[in-house]
């Protein structure tokens, strides 16, 4: 694990107005698409303004008036490749990269384009469920390989590992760097391991790096291409500025491919399900985050650092028998619910139904997520105290439900 190297001038905090409390009800917000009174603690998308220069980009792009086809110019390619080489210590060349609308659909074309229907794809579970439907809904197989949990943290089940990619039916890899939900952020030998077995055994990886500029301060990831020249010409990188900046509606994402063959058949795969042309808003956007987010980036990294502690302080003093899994990416928390009396999936609807607090039952990411809760706390404090209070109060209301059903 690299020590981050900050790549921009320092803000303060508060220039930035990550406290106040903004009214998302009425903007077709997926996530306060909810009732008056709940508090959605679950899809990943924070509750902060973008930083002012990607507002004031939209805002100059947006008075031209006139919002016909978009082309990707050299300019957002240089913006790209010039934030991984400063952000991330990593040099990509300029045409490595092709414009998506998003991760998720660039992950659907590539399983279509380089798996056959019936073959399987590999994933470390439990992981971002979206992955599940990439490949479902696309007649392949979903091939698990369980992380393994000491009741602390997670490592790779590296037996079972090697295993499912000598199977002949499994062709590629869904990799999560760094990983959702639990946070973690894989080594340069975990990738590097995981890199040989893959190329060894013919299986293409797919990293989804979507959290990659989410660490906490102090921390960085290892982009999987960077780790060999064996990792880069078996891999296709999926990017974006849109977790980081939260920019998540504006549907501005980059896959980087340096193998000349594999990106040629990625940009069809793109161009064929209509997933390479950016909306009007989509290029100024990412370009002003790449070339002038790093302050706002920098006081966002300290200020979810700080909502961490304060979820650890209050677990500690207050719902001793909920934990979360120590890591050092995303703004995600993994809520390990084992000490909670009955199911963390009947949790969770109770705390919807009876306190209002939504969060992402751990079901969905399959593997062991049965005993877990994913909370996003990537919001002003004050609503994080709210969510943690209702959390507190929903708890020992079930724990008093499941005495009396008794």
């Amino acid at each position: 694990m690299r020590i981050n190297q900050e790549g921009g001038p320092c803000a303060e905090r508060s220039s930035y107005h990550f406290e106040e409390l903004k009214e998302r009800r009425g903007t077709g917000s997926m996530k306060w698409d909810v009732p008056e009174g709940e508090l959605p603690m679950w899809v990943a998308d924070m509750d902060f303004e973008a930083a002012p220069e990607i507002k004031e980009a939209i805002r100059k792009r947006a008075e031209h008036g006139i919002f016909g086809y978009t082309v990707v110019p050299d300019t957002w390619r240089e913006a790209v490749a010039g934030w991984w080489k400063r952000r991330h210590g990593y040099e990509m060349e300029n045409g490595w990269l092709i414009f998506a609308t998003g991760v998720v659909p660039a992950i659907s074309s590539a399983v279509r384009k380089f798996t056959t229907a019936g073959e399987n794809v590999l994933v470390q579970t439990p992981v971002y469920n979206i992955f599940f439907n990439s490949i479902r809904n696309n007649g392949r197989n979903v091939l698990e390989n369980r992380l393994l949990y000491d009741g602390r943290t997670y490592r790779i089940d590296w037996e079972d590992l090697e295993r499912k990619l000598r199977d002949p039916q499994t062709s590629m890899m869904l990799l999560c760097n760094p990983h959702n939900p639990t946070g973690m952020i894989w080594t340069r030998e975990e990738l590097e391991r995981i890199g040989k077995l893959c190329a060894a055994n013919h299986v293409k990886v797919l990293s989804d790096e979507i959290h990659c500029d989410l660490t906490e301060p102090g921390y960085d990831y290892m982009p999987f291409a960077a780790v060999s020249e064996e990792c880069a010409q078996n891999s296709i990188t999926c990017i974006a500025p849109t977790k980081a900046f939260n920019l998540a509606g504006l549907q501005t994402a980059a896959v980087m491919v340096p193998n000349e063959d594999l990106r040629h058949k990625m940009d069809r795969a793109l161009n064929t399900d209509e997933a390479a042309e950016p909306n009007t808003f989509a290029i100024d956007a990412a370009v002003a985050a790449f070339t002038k987010g790093d302050g706002w980036l920098d006081a966002l990294r300290e200020y979810l650092a700080e909502n961490r502690k304060t979820v650890r302080s209050f677990l500690e003093s207050e719902i001793p028998n909920v934990t979360f899994v120590p890591s050092h990416a995303t703004y995600l928390l993994w809520l390990d619910c084992r000490g909670i009396m009955g199911n963390a999936a009947e949790l969770g609807r109770y705390l919807r139904s009876e306190t209002g607090l939504y969060l992402s039952s751990g079901t969905v990411y399959g593997g062991n997520g049965d005993d877990f809760l994913r909370m996003n706390i990537a919001c002003p404090r004050e609503r994080l105290l709210d969510g943690l209070k209702r959390l507190k109060n929903g708890i020992k209301s079930y724990e008093e439900y499941l005495m009396e059903q008794c």
